[in-house]
């Protein structure tokens, strides 16, 4: 059977990857070990969370699937750092991971030029470093003219627990014995990772009389710019906090050796940002505790999921560390915690685009690229799948840069810096993460993915209405005056005094901290969406630091225009260092903006390199 493209495995970077492709209509198939594992959450069901929920918020923007199906499959939704500034907020929703997955495959479904098949793949068909198709573990050949791998951590997993390991991926599913020593032969370079997850609960044998309790938010919330919010404000289910105490500490301590990580019975790296409790009781030995958090995974089944303790201690073990938490003593666990190790391979093999380096037509996404997080693969799978199917229609790529999205800031920092440890999201990695906000990814992201086609027409009007409509109210709030004896009482409790001493417009008085938009809504006789005033209260407030980093931009794009060529030679630049040669030959950066970012090249390497492209290259402009 012959496609346009093909995507290896139906975790959150192969769906988007899928959707990605067959939107733009080009013949995709999706081929996954079981159907029943597609969109599956085996760690937390959690979408979103601190920078991660801008991302699912651009996915939206672009015309993704995450946002919109965690919309109408959650339990629960909530801002994070709402009182720490607009550049940090970010929605952390708890899915459902039943009806999260069936909300996902019925999108799939629904598509035209996708085809959904099951099977385990083995081997790549490749001629002349180019992919021509897919063998899978029956010896069936499927051939395509572009291939998008996402096989997250089933490529030679193991799931590891003490000193046993078994040879499976989560839930005790086959793991790919094969395809990893493929992509070595043909020249990848492979890396051993590691995360895990934590042990589920019985709820009923939890007392939760000693629990804090941590409620969603009252105002209603959505990923999905496209979506009213789908949920009883008044009904969501309830998370609970708990914490480690000295007594856990000291359980852990005396059985440091059995954990596969200390044990040394684990070969991969785990995540610095996500470790596993074993490891925060080592690398913070002076924190008297720990925050956790008991989650519910579904309302079709009863477990609890232990947010924060991911461990892979024994089993008698983990019943000692869990009981030994306030309101959790007679807990049953129902699950236990495990790790898994997997292979995966190094990201600066690959192009922007998501392309590989190596083999032509060849794509990758998720925690195959080194990442870690549902949210991190579903953006990569999205972009793979965009610049697959404009790969096919001979169209260029489709690259975000680090001033456009947290996605571009994400696959940036994999092609150009690599990563040795699963990488993960945080909102300190995006030096202009004041204009990446959760409030404004559309009007950032939304044009290009009506420019692919995967944003309707009708979407993108909407799009051009709140421009306007921000527009509108910018120039309302420019030519309303406020006079001395018309200020409301909320005005003046917040300047404290009883009048101004003069005229003042409405846009003027907003940039004072102790105003707010809604003292000035009286004023305004024009009538806008309540996202309408966010969005202009945080673009006057911030007016000046926005300002500043827009300056900032400006100098990275200037940068970023100046293309290196693929086909340069570093070894004949004089004068630059001999790490700087190494690395710029390794990595190929695209841009003397890529070139900068790149550890171990200094800004005098960079300015030997501008005068060598400026004295060899532009006279061929």
């Amino acid at each position: 059977m012959n496609y346009d493209v093909i995507v290896v495995g139906g975790g959150h970077a192969g769906c988007e990857a899928a959707h990605a492709s067959a939107m733009q209509g080009v013949k995709t198939a999706l081929i996954t070990s079981n159907i029943k594992n597609i969109a599956d959450m085996p760690c937390n069901p959690s979408i979103g969370g601190t920078a991660k929920g801008i991302v699912v918020r651009e996915i939206d923007a672009l015309g993704g699937l995450m946002g919109r199906v965690a919309d109408i499959s959650h339990l629960q939704i909530k801002m994070l750092n709402s009182g720490k500034g607009p550049a940090v907020k970010s929605l952390r929703a708890q899915g459902d991971k039943i009806i999260y997955p069936q909300n996902m495959v019925k999108e799939l479904k629904s598509l035209e030029n996708l085809t959904i098949i099951e099977a385990m793949v083995e081997d790549l068909i490749v001629e002349n470093n180019e992919i021509k198709g897919i063998i899978t573990q029956d010896n069936i050949s499927y051939f395509c003219d572009s291939l998008i791998l996402t096989t997250g951590t089933y490529l030679k997993s193991k799931i590891l627990v003490g000193s046993t390991n078994k040879e499976e991926g989560p839930h005790g599913e086959t793991s790919s014995k094969h395809l990893s020593d493929k992509l070595k032969n043909l020249g990848f370079e492979i890396q051993r990772l590691k995360t895990g997850t934590p042990p589920r609960l019985n709820p009923e044998t939890v007392d939760f009389s000693k629990l804090k309790e941590e409620c969603g938010d009252q105002t209603p919330w959505t990923f999905s710019f496209d979506l009213e919010p789908q949920y009883d404000v008044e009904n969501q289910e309830k998370c609970y906090l708990v914490y480690t105490n000295e007594n856990t500490h000291q359980i852990i301590k005396d059985n440091l050796t059995k954990s596969a990580m200390y044990g040394g019975y684990a070969e991969g790296i785990g995540p610095r940002y996500c470790p596993s409790i074993e490891d925060k009781i080592v690398r913070f030995a002076d924190k008297e505790r720990h925050q956790l958090f008991l989650e519910p995974e579904s309302k079709f089944y009863p477990d609890l999921y232990l947010q924060g303790f991911s461990t892979s201690m024994p089993e008698d073990v983990q019943e000692k560390m869990v009981h030994s938490l306030v309101g959790l003593e007679n807990a049953e666990i129902l699950k236990y915690a495990y790790a898994i190790e997997y292979d995966a391979i190094n990201p600066l093999q690959m192009y922007p685009s998501l392309e590989s380096k190596i083999i032509k037509n060849l794509y990758t996404a998720g925690q195959i690229n080194g990442t870690s997080g549902y949210e991190e693969a579903a953006g990569q799978g999205l972009i793979a799948g965009i610049n697959a199917g404009l790969k096919i229609k001979g169209k260029e790529p489709l690259i975000l840069k680090r001033n456009e999205s947290y996605i571009g800031v994400l696959i940036d920092d994999l092609v150009t810096k690599g990563t040795e440890e699963p990488y993960r999201l945080l909102t300190s990695r995006a030096e202009y993460r004041l204009i990446l906000r959760h409030d404004n990814a559309d009007l950032r992201l939304r044009k290009y993915g009506y420019e692919v086609g995967l944003i309707t027409e009708e979407q993108y009007n909407r799009l051009l209405n709140k421009e306007k409509n921000i527009d509108n109210l910018t120039n309302d709030l420019k030519n309303t005056k406020v006079h001395p004896k018309e200020i409301n009482n909320q005005i003046k409790e917040a300047l404290n005094i009883d009048e101004l001493q003069s005229g003042m417009s409405l846009y003027d008085l907003l940039k004072r901290p102790e105003i707010k938009m809604e003292y000035l809504k009286d004023y305004i006789e024009n009538i806008y969406p309540n996202d309408i005033f966010e969005i202009v209260e945080i673009a006057i407030k911030y007016e000046g630091y926005i300002a500043k980093t827009n300056r900032e931009v400006e100098k990275m794009l200037k940068l970023e225009s100046k293309k290196i060529p693929k086909d340069i030679d570093y070894n004949k630049i004089r004068n630059l260092a001999s790490e700087a040669k190494q690395k710029l030959d390794k990595i190929r950066p695209e841009t003397v903006a890529q070139a900068t970012r790149i550890s171990g090249v200094n800004p005098s390497d960079i300015a030997i390199l501008t005068v060598y492209l400026k004295k060899e290259y532009s006279k061929d402009e």
